[in-house]
């Protein structure tokens, strides 16, 4: 029997997925735009089993979504969390918020 192609939204999140598995004990940290526009702070933070399938119900919902897999300057090897953002109309979020490293990221539709 074959195994079924991942849906579109499927292949997006596997990078999330793969990451979880990797580093069981990393946070998602839930980030939304709102009238005044990005949040300085989460709404919630995720555990690492957490992070896809949270993520899967929003996309299917149709939202918008930019994740990013950030480290700290002082150890730029190391994955400190996931920032996930967002939203559903207007612009995408900001590059990478200051003060952090970017390791990789994925938006959710490609722009």
């Amino acid at each position: 029997m074959s195994k079924a192609s991942p849906t579109p939204i499927e292949a997006f999140l596997a990078p999330l997925t793969d990451l979880a598995r990797h580093y069981p004990e990393i946070e998602g940290l839930v980030f939304w735009v709102t009238a005044e526009g990005w949040s300085a702070t989460p709404s919630e933070a995720l555990e690492s089993e957490e992070i896809a399938f949270y993520a899967e119900g929003l996309l299917i919902d149709g939202f918008r979504m930019h994740w990013s897999l950030l480290a700290l300057p002082e150890s730029p090897d190391l994955p400190d969390h996931i920032r996930l953002q967002f939203w559903q109309e207007g612009a995408p979020p900001p590059g990478t918020a200051s003060g952090w490293v970017l390791l990789q990221s994925g938006r959710w539709p490609a722009d």
